[in-house]
């Protein structure tokens, strides 16, 4: 499953942990987030996220 890095302040988003704290589900592959979530660290939108080449 592939991790993506919040651009500003380096967030991990892991999909086998998912965001359980924003209703993201563990197992939720970045892709199939809502557009409408945000970094729960930062608070920007998924736009602001990259791929972490492993």
């Amino acid at each position: 499953m592939k991790k993506y890095k919040c651009i500003p302040c380096g967030y991990i988003y892991d999909p086998v942990q998912g965001d359980p704290d924003s209703g993201i589900a563990p197992g939720t592959l970045f892709e199939n987030i809502p557009d409408a979530w945000v970094c729960p660290v930062c608070f920007v939108s998924k736009d602001d996220f990259e791929l972490v080449e492993e």
